[in-house]
């Protein structure tokens, strides 16, 4: 297990906070787009099937994509109204599209990169696959089934992507990060890499047996990150995950656990960690 700090650090435990509340999205202001050419919506909102409820997703092309002809690798993504345009974030986007076209044009790696728009207030329950008092009925199953089952074959139809499980990868923060921990677990047919940031398992501790009992195939890759300073449970929540994943057996060149001194929960810290993160998901 790769780790730029290691696990249990002494000095972590009194710089934390109390875990945060995750805040939803909000009806962005008069903000200027800070969208690249190569983001788009898709043209309608899509059915969410057990759900009664429709959503809006967001797709990211590489510079390329229309000239050369080739397949593309893809990223699923959660909350994307912060992904790639600062006038629809809640607190600041992650910058995607200016990290990917960077990447593209330096020749490093070319994704297409699904978003798929948070549910404001159904966020908390429809990125947690487990029921609880205080959150509500959990809704993560129906929302993955609608990731894997409705936007997937759509994407995969309507754009030219590499389908396959080893060109498939998932990535979100907080709930996002949680929901895309259950996904490669749940879902080990689908998803060969996922990006596992700032994960709220406070919010379901049943996480820990899910995990146990349900494991990533060997071969999958999962990038942890965290901030030191996210909160008082949420890197020994993350530690403890990281650990347990070894116990049982996940190989350590393909599991990366990383905490940044001094990083906070918010998206500039998210995009700042991106780039790498991508970077060794997609490493061939």
């Amino acid at each position: 297990m790769k780790s730029l700090v290691k696990p249990f650090m002494p000095f972590l435990a009194g710089a934390l906070l109390s875990a945060p509340a995750i805040a939803a999205d909000t009806a962005p202001g008069a903000r200027p787009s800070t969208a690249l050419p190569g983001v788009k919506l898709l043209a309608s909102e899509l059915d969410m099937p057990g759900l009664d409820r429709k959503r809006q997703v967001r797709l990211y092309l590489p510079p390329g994509y229309a000239t050369s002809g080739k397949r593309y690798p893809v990223l699923y993504m959660h909350d994307a109204q912060n992904l790639f345009d600062n006038a629809t974030s809640y607190s600041g986007e992650w910058k995607v599209d200016e990290t990917m076209d960077a990447l593209s044009k330096s020749g490093k790696l070319e994704l297409i990169v699904v978003g798929i728009d948070n549910g404001q207030a159904k966020r908390m329950t429809e990125l947690n696959a487990w029921s609880s008092p205080r959150f509500g009925v959990a809704e993560g199953e129906q929302y993955m089934d609608f990731i894997v089952k409705v936007v997937k074959p759509l994407i995969d139809k309507d754009y030219r992507t590499l389908p396959d499980r080893a060109n498939t990868a998932i990535m979100g923060s907080s709930m996002g990060g949680l929901i895309s921990h259950y996904a490669i677990n749940q879902y080990p047919d689908v998803f060969s890499k996922a990006g596992v940031f700032s994960p709220a398992y406070w919010t379901a501790m049943p996480v820990y047996d899910f995990v146990a009992a349900k494991q990533v195939p060997k071969d999958a890759r999962v990038y942890m990150l965290m901030g030191s300073e996210e909160g008082e449970a949420m890197v020994p929540d993350a530690q403890r995950m990281a650990a347990l994943m070894t116990k049982t057996g996940h190989p350590a060149n393909n599991l990366t656990f990383k905490v940044v001194p001094g990083a906070k929960h918010n998206e500039g810290f998210w995009s700042g960690e991106f780039r790498e993160a991508v970077l060794w998901m997609f490493a061939r």
